[in-house]
């Protein structure tokens, strides 16, 4: 079976930046695996929350009622702190998310990049910078060899993709964009991928600007190539898996 990671900051990522992705792959038969770094207690939005911990333990919830939605094969948050991801130790957070690569072992490996997005959230910054050296010191022997023991051995993704898109938030600092190389044509999933944004209902402040936007661009997402392991020009695709050998 083909494997899909995602690696993302946020509950509500998945869904916002790659929803319609996630789930047109499971429907093709993909084992999908999303991996979010905070559970998002520093969020503006809070919903009814107490507290910051009453704020994670909601958002955390909400982020298994989307995956159910997107048919994600395995959502895991983690506990690192939102809204300091650039605080965090670099090479310890690397090391959680090479291994959960090893485990994984995806063919593919989609997530923000360091420009953080349209958002140009500085969490996204840092999850693209974790997941970029992740994805290239997951298949080398020189690398966390501790963890090399019970069955857990190196693993190359042969695809390393950055999510995109072709327009700029209003009244934001500048992001700098990825062109985009692969536009991936979700279809009917868009109505999915916003069911699966509006799980998220402590965020639902942000509901109207999510739905303006995606709507307005049809049914489509945009990445860009940034690595893979045959060499070669990269040309425009409309398939993730183009190329990817099944069996590796």
């Amino acid at each position: 079976m083909l494997r899909l990671m995602c690696i993302t900051a946020h509950p509500d990522d998945e869904a916002g930046g790659f929803g319609g992705t996630l789930r047109l792959y499971h429907d093709r038969g993909v084992e999908t695996c999303v991996i979010c770094l905070t559970p998002g207690q520093a969020a503006s939005h809070r919903g009814n929350a107490a507290n910051d911990q009453e704020l994670a333990d909601m958002r955390r919830k909400e982020f298994a009622a989307a995956c159910e939605i997107l048919k994600i094969s395995s959502g895991i948050v983690l506990d690192y702190p939102d809204g300091q991801l650039y605080r965090q130790d670099l090479y310890k957070v690397v090391c959680e998310l090479t291994l959960q690569i090893r485990r994984f072992r995806p063919h593919v490996l989609i997530t923000f990049g360091p420009d953080g997005s349209v958002t140009g959230h500085i969490d996204h910054s840092m999850a693209s910078v974790f997941a970029t050296l992740a994805f290239h010191w997951a298949g080398r022997t020189n690398r966390y060899p501790d963890q090399l023991a019970g069955g857990v051995s190196p693993h190359r993704t042969q695809k390393l993709y950055y999510g995109t898109v072709d327009f700029n938030l209003p009244d934001r600092q500048p992001v700098t964009l990825p062109p985009a190389t692969a536009i991936i044509d979700i279809g009917n999933n868009l109505e999915t991928k916003v069911a699966a944004f509006k799980a998220h209902t402590t965020q639902a402040p942000l509901w109207p600007l999510f739905e303006s936007h995606v709507r307005q661009r049809g049914g489509r997402e945009m990445f860009h190539l940034v690595a893979r392991i045959t060499p070669g020009l990269i040309e425009q695709e409309t398939d993730l898996f183009a190329g990817v050998k099944e069996n590796t």
